[in-house]
């Protein structure tokens, strides 16, 4: 009975320091970032910038995306757009960093910080700054499928042929231009075919079909001088005429070549090959249509954590004062808790030697029922967890791979319903850097194919610095083999950033690219929520 009520203080204790973010939030914006004039620190070369969008919160500065990297370029127009939440109630901070990032890699451990800027989303939202520009989208959420390929381009390359990419800007009402899309640059070539993209209508033309898009095509040189080759206007209504099956066509004009030459007719041609408007359902549509999160927890229990009998372990239980595992544990717990109807949480350690041989495990149910490793709720979580420190021996190494394809494994079967029944989140928390770093990789590559995410927390005060790796954005992942992740399923925090902020503020942090990680999920699968799916049904066969 005593050990019930000190689990339950804890519990209790750790739980009651939640506190919820609820101000509604009254719009969405979306950011978009250009640059001019960037000093240049390399007299041989110019800089290869990318922009880091931080946002404030409890006085610390924590990463929110980033933009894609442009070579060699002074004055870079970022095609990236930053989507923010934006709060009329709040003051929300923001930093803008820009880092020189080299060719042989993409990280920004080792890039050159070239400078920042700091305002809040109100300013930029008000004064629409020269750096960043802000805009109210509106509620269409639906995307635009897109593909674009020339023919005959005007070749501005003495010893090969033109390099082409092809950007669209939309024309805003105050006359300015914004970039929608760049597309990736075609070598050696004067009849490119570039890939298909993806777009939200909000982005490319504010929801208005009429609005006029500018579309120029460029001849890309390394020293970032790209060759003007032509330009042409249309509107997404024109374009939808390729939703048909057909192709529509642009002549592709030089004004200067116009203007100076007698039989000039055009630079080229730029065809649509494809327009397809994709329906895109919310978090809450799938949530609403009977969607369950599938909680999991995955406890780091390597002797680098230190003896839980020892006040300086992060294992320590104290009797009213959560340690950092249960702060965690019951932050991100109790968010997903609400999603899942039975409240029932598979938990597994990893790292130590078990009863009754003793041998090391890597994914053992932490109430020892290897048939039922469910918890019932975040509390029955935490009591088998403080129940089994007493009975295990912290070993040995960190390998986080076999929970990840154990999780992997249920979430495949889900996958194969071809419903949006479950969705899996794995949650681990570990106190180091893994030791299975290429199984790891190769595990995340896998699941990123299936209905789940994995948010690691870092636990202690270790040099987290190379577990940035797992989470895509700071470049893509990829296997050893070198297949790259499909979508980023990974969102890594380190505890300590938190130390001093609410539970809510970690719980706000890690959980925030879960709802768009379930919606790209079903969407990119062409999977409805399923109440609509079985309305649509239902209306498709009623007579």
């Amino acid at each position: 009975m005593q050990l019930e009520h000190k689990m339950s203080n804890i519990y209790e204790s750790a739980a009651t320091t939640l506190g919820l973010f609820n101000s509604p939030c009254l719009t969405k914006v979306e950011l978009r970032v250009a640059c001019k004039g960037i000093s240049d620190r390399d007299a041989l070369s110019k800089p290869d910038p990318c922009g880091v969008l931080k946002m404030q919160s409890h006085g610390q500065w924590f990463e929110v995306d980033r933009t894609e990297v442009i070579r060699s370029s002074i004055s870079p127009v970022f095609s990236k757009v930053f989507t923010v939440d934006y709060y009329f109630e709040e003051v929300q901070r923001l930093r803008f960093e820009l880092h020189d990032i080299s060719s042989n890699h993409n990280g920004l451990k080792e890039a050159d910080f070239l400078g920042a800027m700091e305002c809040t989303l109100g300013q930029v939202s008000a004064d629409l700054c020269s750096f960043v520009t802000a805009e109210e989208l509106s509620g269409n959420d639906d995307y635009v499928e897109l593909a674009f390929s020339a023919k005959k381009l005007d070749d501005k390359d003495f010893f090969s042929k033109s390099d082409p990419f092809l950007e669209i800007f939309r024309v805003n009402d105050d006359g300015t231009a914004s970039l929608v899309h760049r597309t990736e640059t075609i070598m050696n070539n004067l009849s490119p075919v570039w890939k298909s993209f993806k777009v939200s209508l909000n982005t490319l033309c504010s929801g208005d079909h009429e609005r006029e898009l500018k579309c120029t095509v460029w001849d890309w040189d390394s020293n970032g001088k790209h060759d003007f080759i032509g330009e042409f206007q249309t509107t997404f209504k024109e374009m939808k005429a390729a939703m048909d099956g057909k192709q529509i066509q642009w002549e592709c004009i030089n004004p200067k070549y116009q203007v100076k030459k007698k039989n000039y007719r055009n630079s080229g041609m730029v065809i649509l090959t494809m327009c397809k408007i994709i329906k895109m359902h919310s978090f809450l549509d799938y949530i609403m249509g009977g969607c369950q999160i599938q909680f999991t927890v995955a406890i780091d229990f390597t002797a680098s954590n230190g003896d839980p009998r020892n006040s300086c372990s992060l294992h320590y239980i104290h009797p009213y004062q959560p340690n950092e595992y249960l702060k965690a544990l019951i932050a991100v717990g109790e968010i997903c808790q609400d999603y899942d109807s039975d409240k029932m949480f598979p938990a597994f350690g990893f790292g130590a030697q078990i009863p009754p041989d003793f041998k090391v495990s890597h994914d053992f149910a932490v109430n020892f029922d290897e048939d039922n490793p469910e918890c019932a709720g975040i509390q029955g979580v935490v009591e088998a967890y403080q129940n089994c420190l007493p009975k295990i021996q912290l070993y040995g190494p960190t390998n986080i791979a076999p929970i990840i394809q154990k999780v992997a494994d249920s979430a495949s079967e889900e996958m194969h319903t071809k419903e949006a029944m479950e969705y899996f989140i794995l949650l681990i928390l570990t106190d180091g850097v893994i030791t299975d770093m290429a199984d790891t990789r190769e595990a995340i590559v896998h699941a990123s194919h299936l209905p789940m995410s994995v948010i690691i927390v870092g636990i202690g005060n270790a040099d987290f610095s190379d577990m940035q790796m797992l989470d895509g954005d700071d470049g893509i992942l990829r296997s050893p083999k070198g297949e790259p992740v499909l979508r980023d399923i990974v969102q890594f925090v380190p505890f300590h950033n938190f130390k001093h902020a609410s539970p809510a503020a970690l719980a706000k942090s890690v959980l925030a690219e879960v709802p768009n990680q379930v919606v790209d999920y079903y969407n990119g699968k062409g999977i409805k929520p399923k109440c609509l799916s079985d309305f649509e049904s239902s209306r498709a066969f009623s007579p």
